[in-house]
């Protein structure tokens, strides 16, 4: 079924319902926010709008649509617009940097091009990245250097219903990039099935109703808010940089739209927590805080349950990727009362148990692609091996490469002669006595000395204990992958940073005595410090190690 039909049938049912709230742009601090909204038969209307300007532009089935647009009222039923069209939008993270965005853009090929004056002057700048591009519009209120506008495109529409395109589960419904956080980012291909199950999942786990208001700080997140009928409330902030957030004005958003769901950055939560708890501020209407992106640590999960949220709220850990947004989830209360000590002890962070119809599994670790599932080995429960999942909500491929495809998939071949697949997500856990899952850190993180293999969310816990550190990164040194020098990489707490060599030598030597503690880490006696980790634009949260280890590589020498 084509995603898009949800939107049909929610503005049937529920036409007066407020669908997004967003905010208005201000001047100056001192100046009201206003929100501009639009009823779920307001979103129907405009997205009917957008469809018929499509068609009349001549984007047609299968076209691949770049969307390179501000975050606005209009984003979601343009989105949606594309979807019952039977386009397929691209979505590229806008800050992963010119290079990887224009590699981006020469993968997927786009054959329509919707761009800020920004993002054309980009087209226009580097035209041999742009050949595919073919019918071109631009959000600028003058069509100069494009075929038409936005706004002409929708004033051209009529509200009369655009046919909805017949899609069927298996039809690629959009292109998602990954943020690249271990290697070049990669188009996922999603379907209109995963799309479908995802927001089934989702509302079926969080028991989420009619009621709910979602305040999405991961913006993203807002397609599958909106396709389960809820309202969906934008907070006023920059969505590629969630780690800086005005705390004031997320507490904002919260408390004058009465949100009660929200998902976002651990950083995020993190900046707007620390304020609530300074300010001795309370979110009552905030029952559900889902946190994913990064393991989140044991503080955040005390702040926001012991301050900050009402006496029924929860925070959720989700734990997936791109390709498989939602693969176990876990509790913050579990965290802090029955898993906390083991994972600051260096036993990995639990992300708990599968969500309905996903299986995981644990397979020994190896680089090389695995074709068939037949050759895999199977790792115990307790072992200690590379994490596979599979479901209805994963992708399928990535978009143009095939080796990049065949690395990462392992195809099995069912008792019904049925071609089934598991995704290899990339990283390293194990299963607990509780069937619980433990992430160790990502697979090409790992490092190997010649004597043992070091697994980075491990290690770095035992360092993360220091109180004057905010976060450490474990990083493998030298030529030989199969046998480097293990370096911790410290990112000191604000204000900590060691100015004198003598307060580095002194800093040095507590976190050594911290190492010679655990097993875990007692072969670690190189530290370097750091004063602002590179981290993904998507979550603030990711942490770039190959950045850091090459420049403790040139530091070195």
């Amino acid at each position: 079924m084509n995603f898009a039909a949800r939107i049909d049938t929610i503005s049937s049912k529920s036409p007066e319902k407020t669908a997004i709230r967003f905010p208005n742009k201000r001047f100056s601090n001192r100046q009201r926010l206003t929100y501009s909204q639009y009823t779920y038969g307001d979103f129907k209307r405009v997205s009917d709008r957008y469809a018929g300007g499509l068609v009349q532009a001549g984007v047609r089935p299968d076209m691949r649509v770049s969307l390179m647009i501000e975050p606005g009222l209009d984003f979601l039923p343009l989105f949606y617009a594309l979807l019952r069209i039977g386009a397929i939008p691209v979505l590229i993270d806008p800050g992963m940097g010119r290079k990887n965005l224009l590699n981006c853009l020469l993968q997927v090929k786009p054959q329509v091009f919707i761009g800020t004056p920004l993002a054309q002057f980009i087209r226009l700048l580097f035209r041999d990245y742009f050949d595919s591009v073919s019918i071109n519009i631009t959000t600028a209120s003058v069509a100069i250097g494009a075929d038409c506008t936005l706004a002409g495109l929708k004033s051209a529409g009529t509200s009369a219903e655009t046919p909805l395109s017949d899609k069927s589960s298996n039809d690629t419904s959009a292109v998602i990039f990954t943020t690249g956080s271990t290697g070049p980012p990669k188009g996922v291909v999603f379907t209109h099935g995963m799309f479908n199950a995802q927001a089934e999942l989702i509302k079926e786990t969080y028991s989420l109703t009619d009621n709910d208001v979602d305040m999405p700080g991961f913006f993203l997140f807002s397609i599958f808010s909106i396709a389960m009928g809820i309202t969906v409330a934008f907070p006023e902030m920059d969505p590629t940089r969630p780690a800086q957030v005005d705390p004031v004005r997320i507490i904002d958003a919260v408390s004058r739209n009465n949100v009660t769901f929200s998902f976002g950055s651990p950083a995020l939560w993190n900046t707007v927590s620390s304020y609530c708890a300074e300010h001795q501020i309370r979110l009552p209407s905030l029952r559900r805080v889902l946190m994913a992106g990064a393991p989140v640590p044991y503080y955040l999960h005390q702040r926001l349950l012991g301050r900050i949220l009402p006496e029924d709220g929860e925070v959720y850990t989700p734990y997936g990727a791109t390709e498989s947004l939602l693969a176990t989830y876990f509790l913050g209360s579990q965290v802090l009362g029955e898993t906390n000590k083991a994972t600051r002890a260096g036993n990995g962070y639990c992300v708990g148990s599968p969500y309905p119809r996903m299986e995981i599994k644990i397979i020994a670790v190896t680089d090389a692609p695995i074709p068939s599932w037949e050759e895999v080995i199977e790792i115990c429960a307790g072992g200690v091996g590379e994490i596979v999942v599979k479901g209805p909500i994963v992708s399928p491929e990535y978009f143009e490469l095939p080796n990049q495809t065949e690395l990462h998939k392992i195809y099995e071949k069912t008792t019904e002669d049925e071609i089934k697949f598991w995704h290899r997500i990339g990283d390293i856990g194990y299963f607990d006595e509780k069937g619980r899952l433990w992430f160790c850190g990502r697979k090409a993180h790992r490092v190997e000395t010649g004597n043992d293999t070091m697994y980075s969310v491990c290690c770095e816990a035992i360092f993360d204990e220091h109180p004057r550190v905010y976060r450490s990164a474990l990083v493998g040194i030298g030529q030989d992958r199969f046998r480097q020098t293990p370096v911790i990489v410290i990112e000191p707490e604000p204000g900590e940073y060691p100015r004198t060599k003598t307060q580095v030598a002194k800093f040095e030597n507590e976190l050594i005595e911290l190492a010679q503690g655990s097993q875990k880490t007692s072969n670690i006696s190189q530290i370097c410090f750091h004063r602002n980790f590179p981290v993904d634009i998507r979550h603030n949260a990711k942490i770039f190690r190959e950045k850091l280890a090459d420049w403790v590589s040139e530091n070195r020498t």
